[in-house]
């Protein structure tokens, strides 16, 4: 399986949401990772058909997705940020609803319904209504529904989003699974959500993908190096006007700072390994004080 991107742009008027965005995918998770408005739902939305290009095209092992029409929307799964449902459908028969959407024959989706509910593990919760689901249950209903025509190319819009960290890691393993034999590509803005099951990692800014790569190779990536050093409250207002600050955290009467920084912001400051999170502020973030100066 081959997704190829080429010179993809999107803009509504005067603003341009996906700027000529250039990739290649093949089977394996990848992680689409930015902040909110970086362009995420709307490079999906292309991915799915859902939206057109303003420019450029998508092709799928060579052939344009648009003309394959309802071709390639039999091999996609899509869960989308939020996803629609008849609230009071148990969970069984929203998905042999879906089913019957997607045109999956009746003894085949009485198959998979069976599996996906024992695999997204909602055994007990087949016959309770949606609206009575929490939020960790609907978004494993949601990837139920998104791989009942077993799908070769798999998108998830942000699909943690609102879960607590329990069910975050539960929906990372599910996704793990489920990425065998097939592309997979999940967004968000959550770094722990892909640092350990993406094979490669496309940050997204402003439309733009501005690096790629793995976990480790984005960490090399970084031209400033991590520095932990500890300081008195009074001074951290200065330093977060002057630096990316990653952590901040009170110890023992003194605020310990994760500063990234490409010269020893204090003298005391010791070097430190950087991690994925380090490389999110430091291509997203702004120095704290330009919005925001106090602690």
């Amino acid at each position: 399986m081959e997704l190829k991107i080429k010179g993809l742009t999107k803009r509504f008027g005067d603003f341009t949401a996906v700027n000529n965005l250039d990739i290649t995918m093949g089977n394996g998770v990848y992680g689409l990772l930015g902040v909110n408005g970086a362009g995420k739902t709307t490079f999906m939305r292309m991915l799915c058909t859902l939206l057109e290009p303003t420019s450029g095209t998508i092709t799928c092992n060579g052939r344009n997705i648009i003309t394959m029409d309802s071709e390639y929307r039999k091999i996609l799964g899509y869960l989308p940020q939020d996803f629609g449902f008849y609230p009071e459908f148990s969970v069984e028969d929203y998905l042999y609803y879906i089913a019957s959407i997607k045109g999956i024959p009746k003894t085949v989706a009485k198959k998979r319904v069976k599996e996906l509910i024992i695999k997204t593990g909602l055994q007990k919760a087949a016959h309770k209504k949606m609206k009575k689901l929490s939020g960790g249950m609907k978004r494993r209903a949601g990837i139920a529904q998104a791989t009942l025509n077993n799908p070769e190319i798999l998108i998830l819009d942000e699909p943690t989003a609102g879960l607590d960290p329990s069910e975050r890691i539960r929906f990372r393993n599910l996704v793990s699974e489920l990425a065998e034999e097939r592309l997979v590509l999940l967004s968000t803005h959550i770094v722990s959500d892909i640092e350990y099951i993406a094979s490669e990692i496309l940050l997204m800014k402003d439309g733009s993908i501005v690096h790629s790569g793995t976990a480790e190779g984005l960490v090399q990536s970084m031209k400033a190096d991590v520095w932990k050093c500890y300081v008195g409250k009074a001074e951290v207002p200065a330093l977060m006007k002057k630096y990316k600050i990653s952590n901040l955290k009170t110890e023992n009467g003194s605020i310990q700072l994760r500063i990234i920084s490409e010269e020893k912001p204090l003298p005391d400051a010791v070097k430190e390994e950087a991690v994925l999170e380090d490389v999110f502020l430091y291509y997203f973030g702004e120095k704290a004080g330009v919005d925001n100066d106090e602690i």
